[in-house]
């Protein structure tokens, strides 16, 4: 079957048009701080919305359907549509004048990475803060599936854009139309974004610090509006608890969401992937604020004074931060980790593999997966002994269907082996092994901070120019499954058959 250019076009120009309206929100933000940007990303929402316009008028005879190849090039090429065209503010404004720079910003906030090549954020304008946070936000839950609540007035189905786009090995569907399904998270989305912008100017943080903290947490990508991150906020505990929930919430499959807003609060809380993203958090926040608390300086800022809260209560909240900030990855930081001893810095790096839940704005392996693969290593041992014994995986008391086992199997070893080439790559630019390996598991895993000359109190500025094309891929390979771009480098996903 030959691909249907002209729906794939039109799709591009629809997403130039939500591009574009963003950006339009963003000069409203712009005006109402007065930063002296405001015509600039003005310019840039025009500029975006024209090329929606332009493109959704020259393919508008198009035939509606929507293959299957159809799909993974929408989703693929998509992203790097809106990648390419929310450059723009950053250009126009002169905030990054270097177009590999704001590509690779832009790609940092599509996929919810985080990483940043700013040096200094607070005297960036207020606009272009707004739009940085926004391309998170708008990344987090995947502008594919956004899209998809409107499809039905192009008369498409939207089933092929989710498969490829859902995050995690299993869509769980919350109502029979897809559309309905994707409506539904992201008034999910949308309330607890609210919810936490008003939580935390309540706690003390101005509108602006709060709107731009909530965006970027319930997407689950990291920047901040501070150039100290969170730590910022050391000597306001209930700010960082409250973001600490609403990471939480954020790595949580939104589906679960869903299910305890209609009071089917059991059916959440028993789901096995849940009560394993659950013991993981408890269990490695143990582990790190044992080791915090044990040690007489553990590199947290003076503003946070022990004496205040306690020291016991301050190594409790900043290993349960960074522990949750790392799995879910999210990205922000109250301390730089790597002065915490050897075991926690390897013992960070090993959390950037792990994930948070399938359905949730996080990257990563994701929880699931860790789950079967360990379920069907243990049945392994079995087999062994029982050679004859049908002894299939089970996911909430159900049988796994056998192909979702290998698929899962095939994906973390093609995660792994694209960890592996992305840190070669990375060396071959002269960056030292802990630094490479640490840009490596951070940008595939959409994490943001990593280790060496890249860790939580740097940022991504000195990587060479071809270094930030290398990590922007790895990012968009990481956030969108690997399988969705990588299938494009096949020959055979081009042959018309």
């Amino acid at each position: 079957m030959k691909l249907n250019y002209r729906i794939i076009f039109h799709f591009f120009g629809l997403l130039c048009l939500f591009n574009g309206g963003f950006m339009l929100l963003s000069t409203i933000i712009s005006l109402v701080y007065k930063d002296g940007v405001t015509i600039e990303l003005m310019g840039a929402g025009l500029i975006v919305l024209l090329m929606g316009v332009i493109a959704m008028y020259l393919t508008k005879n198009h035939k509606k359907e929507l293959s299957k190849r159809d799909g993974y090039i929408v989703v693929a090429f998509g992203w790097i549509v809106m990648a390419l065209t929310g450059t723009l503010p950053y250009l126009i404004t002169g905030a990054i004048p270097s177009f590999t720079n704001a590509f690779f910003e832009t790609m940092s906030g599509y996929t919810t990475t985080g990483a940043s090549i700013l040096n200094d954020i607070e005297s960036i304008p207020k606009g272009v803060l707004f739009w940085r946070s926004m391309t998170h936000w708008i990344g987090g839950m995947g502008i594919i599936v956004l899209a998809i609540a409107i499809l039905p007035l192009l008369g498409i189905g939207g089933m092929q854009l989710f498969a490829a786009e859902a995050p995690g090995p299993n869509a769980d569907k919350l109502h029979p139309r897809i559309t309905d399904t994707a409506k539904r998270l992201w008034l999910i989305y949308f309330g607890y974004t609210a919810a936490e912008t008003i939580l935390l100017q309540v706690a003390g943080m101005t509108f602006f610090d709060a709107i731009n903290h909530s965006l970027c947490t319930l997407s689950t990508g990291g920047f901040s509006t501070k150039n100290a991150s969170v730590a910022y906020w050391n000597g306001q505990p209930i700010i960082q608890y409250i973001i600490i929930v609403f990471m939480f919430l954020a790595g949580t499959n939104f589906v679960l969401s869903y299910f305890a807003f209609k009071g089917k609060v059991q059916k959440a809380i028993r789901d096995e992937e849940f009560k394993l993203y659950f013991k993981f958090i408890f269990l490695f926040t143990v582990i790190a604020s044992l080791i915090i608390y044990f040690r007489a300086d553990f590199g947290i800022s003076s503003i946070d004074h022990p004496m205040v809260w306690g020291k016991a209560e301050a190594s409790i909240r900043h290993a349960l931060f960074q522990v949750i900030a790392i799995i879910t990855t999210t990205g922000f930081v109250t301390a730089d980790y790597t002065l915490w001893t050897p075991f926690l810095v390897v013992f960070f790096f090993g959390l950037m593999f792990l994930g948070g839940s399938a359905g949730s704005t996080s990257g990563g392996v994701k929880v699931v997966r860790h789950m079967i693969m360990i379920k069907n290593g243990f049945l392994e041992f079995k087999r062994a002994l029982h050679p004859n014994a049908i002894l299939p995986v089970r996911y909430n008391k159900k049988a796994v269907n056998g192909e979702i086992v290998f698929n899962i199997l095939g994906f973390f070893i093609l995660y792994m082996l694209s960890f592996i080439v992305g840190a070669l790559v990375f060396s071959m630019f002269q960056i030292d092994f802990e630094s490479a390996v640490g840009l490596s598991a951070s940008s595939l895993g959409n994490v943001g901070p990593a280790l060496g000359n890249y860790g939580p109190v740097n940022n991504y500025a000195e990587l060479p120019a071809l270094g930030k094309w290398w990590a922007s891929f790895l990012m968009l390979i990481g956030r969108l499954e690997l399988f969705t771009v990588l299938i494009l480098l096949t020959p055979f996903f081009w042959r018309n058959r």
